[in-house]
């Protein structure tokens, strides 16, 4: 394997990798008339990579939503096993936390969704900033891929109520 070319060589590669998969969830959220209201909402807990309200004006939902962004020759199931009983107990306490700074949203429906994203690695990164030009994709389709800067980004599955 060439690390020069693997989007998990370096850390920054890794922030700008997963910031691409949020950017890409938060679109095809956009999408299907989900509203955007935090991206990466942090506490002392952790973080909340997207909190996305949807539905109609009696029953408003929120949508915790954990976004997975892994290279093709992933070890946990594209993400899908990094969200540990560890891991959901953080989101809740998050989420918890959040709900007490929103008290306008603490009677909407929540649940935890969680997002697994396939990114690949195309040539070296351009001088331009990748997580700045992620273009405004209308069709982000699950399982299609989505070309950006050095990268194919496909969202791969979309869970929601992933755990309570």
């Amino acid at each position: 394997m060439n690390f020069k070319h693997d989007p998990s060589a370096t850390p920054n590669r890794k922030l700008e990798v997963g910031k691409l998969g949020e950017k890409l969830v938060a679109q095809w959220l956009q999408a299907q008339d989900w509203v955007i209201i935090a991206h990466r909402w942090r506490c002392r807990w952790g973080e909340i990579d997207l909190i996305a309200q949807g539905g109609a004006s009696k029953q408003l939902m929120l949508a915790f939503v954990e976004v997975k962004t892994r290279s093709c020759r992933n070890w946990d199931n594209n993400g899908l096993l990094a969200i540990t009983p560890q891991k959901q107990a953080k989101l809740w306490q998050t989420a918890e936390l959040f709900l007490s700074e929103n008290p306008a949203m603490a009677d909407f429906s929540c649940r935890f969704d969680v997002a697994l994203v396939s990114c690949e690695y195309l040539s070296p990164i351009s001088n331009s900033s990748a997580v700045g030009n992620l273009p405004q994709v209308a069709s982000v389709q699950l399982g299609k891929p989505v070309f950006v800067a050095d990268y194919k980004l496909i969202l791969r599955d979309y869970i929601p109520s992933a755990f309570d």
